[in-house]
């Protein structure tokens, strides 16, 4: 990154979404991103404006670029950015780089116009699990992500943004071998995990001449201004919250393969094994592949050894462990997408959205991490195993709040951390999980020092 530099403003039209409104949209759009969301949508753009960082620290951002500011303005052929005090960065002598007019696009869409496409009232009681998928699927569909023109092939691939340069190295490997095989690919979009399998699949991409690749990034404000998108994501949607992120990946996904990781990681996993436990998902199709560098071996036993001891055996049916073989996990996804499309079509289910997954509502509802929340949550055996892996669930989301969220990093300043409760053997197993993250240095960049945001009590 330069050193920044004042400048007077930029002015950027829309690419790709918002360019075709009313007047009466553009005024009332207008109205909205200079109202009470002001702060946050500043917060994202100027997250948009830093892609390809290296750095995960909101705040650090924020204080490099206090002056930076976004305006909304119209003109009889459309909307209008006007940006303040920008990162220099992203512009080219004088023009903004095209993949961030996209996401800055995108951004204001899903922060604002997405949402207001959604009867008001009916959007503010979203109780019901039909109601939320629906709001999911509309929401994706304004996005223009929910795409039936193409063939079911995306990948979605989890892990941590901080990782070994040895597991990147492997993450692009692994991508390689999926853009070989003409699979797209969807991630959290951000850094490490999020980027090497996009990166992995240009050159294959591009051996085809696959022009229309599809490289799907899906985050939720919250963690937008601390992971920026990586500059590869051509796809960018910003969920509502975590919750519907999460939901959004598994309704999408025609596969799912989780590399190394930390906390957020973690969550995303045990979200997956907590939905697939549910007697009504018992026939759903959807391969989940675990897979890193023989150097990783030792973090998916641990992290296999966690599932087993919370959650018990059964649980660990529903992934397999691939070693340090990129084409063999190519092939078992690309073997797995033909029984989904399969299956599928014999119960003339969409390709593009799951409808048939069975998502109780509560997994749907928002979960604010807080010092209160956070010491409320039941981590004992005594309860279902679907119970007990929603409220791990929620652990290793206020963990990951406390690391690089605005509000929680603020939270834990405040008032210390947050601190976790639950029986012996299970708080001795996250304990432990825990603190091997720690160790190798899967909580943030290895450029940072890390100070715990949880204890376990």
């Amino acid at each position: 990154m330069t050193d920044h530099q004042a400048i007077s403003a930029y002015h950027v039209s829309p690419e790709s979404s918002l360019e075709m409104l009313s007047i009466n949209e553009m005024q009332w759009l207008i109205e909205q991103a200079h109202g009470p969301q002001h702060e946050l949508i500043r917060r994202c753009v100027l997250a948009i404006l830093n892609s390809g960082s290296e750095l995960d620290d909101a705040h650090e951002i924020l204080n490099m670029y206090k002056d930076f500011d976004v305006k909304l303005s119209w003109q009889r052929r459309g909307i209008r950015f006007e940006l303040i005090n920008p990162p220099t960065d992203a512009f080219v002598d004088g023009e903004m780089i095209l993949g961030m007019r996209e996401h800055l696009s995108a951004v204001i869409r899903d922060l604002i116009y997405s949402p207001s496409l959604y009867e008001t009232g009916h959007n503010k009681n979203l109780s019901e699990g039909r109601k939320i998928t629906d709001f999911i699927f509309r929401f994706l569909r304004n996005a223009e992500t929910v795409n039936p023109n193409r063939r079911p092939n995306l990948v979605v691939c989890w892990g941590g943004h901080s990782i070994s340069d040895e597991e990147y190295q492997y993450t692009k490997r692994v991508g390689y071998e999926f853009g070989l095989r003409g699979l797209d690919i969807c991630t959290g979009c951000g850094p490490g995990v999020m980027k090497g399998p996009m990166k992995g699949a240009t050159i294959s991409h591009a051996k085809h001449r696959n022009k229309d690749a599809l490289y799907l990034g899906i985050t939720e404000p919250g963690i937008i201004a601390s992971e920026p998108p990586n500059p590869i994501v051509n796809h960018l949607v910003v969920m509502p919250d975590i919750e519907k992120r999460l939901e959004a990946f598994v309704r999408l996904s025609h596969a799912i393969v989780i590399f190394p990781g930390g906390a957020g990681t973690a969550e995303e996993l045990l979200y997956m094994i907590g939905i697939l436990l549910h007697p009504e998902n018992q026939s759903v199709k959807l391969k989940v592949i675990l897979t890193g560098p023989k150097s990783a071996s030792g973090y998916f036993e641990q992290l296999d050894e966690f599932i087993g001891q919370t959650l018990g055996e059964q649980a660990k049916n529903y992934y397999e462990i691939v070693m340090d073989n990129p084409c063999l996990v190519a092939q078992k996804v690309k073997r797995s997408i033909e029984k989904v499309t399969a299956y599928r079509l014999e119960k003339n289910e969409s390709f593009h959205f799951n409808w048939l997954l069975k998502v109780e509502p509560e997994w749907q509802q928002p979960f604010n991490p807080t010092h209160e929340s956070m010491a409320k949550l039941n981590l004992s055996s005594d309860q279902p195993i679907h119970q007990l892996a929603l409220n791990l669930r929620k652990a290793f989301s206020g963990i990951v709040a406390g690391n690089v969220k605005p509000d929680g990093v603020a939270l834990v300043k405040q008032k210390g951390p947050f601190v976790l409760k639950g029986n012996h053997a299970i708080g001795e197993s996250l304990d432990k999980l825990l603190k091997s993250f720690v160790a190798h240095h899967r909580m943030t960049l290895p450029t940072r020092q890390y100070k715990p945001c949880y204890r376990i009590q």
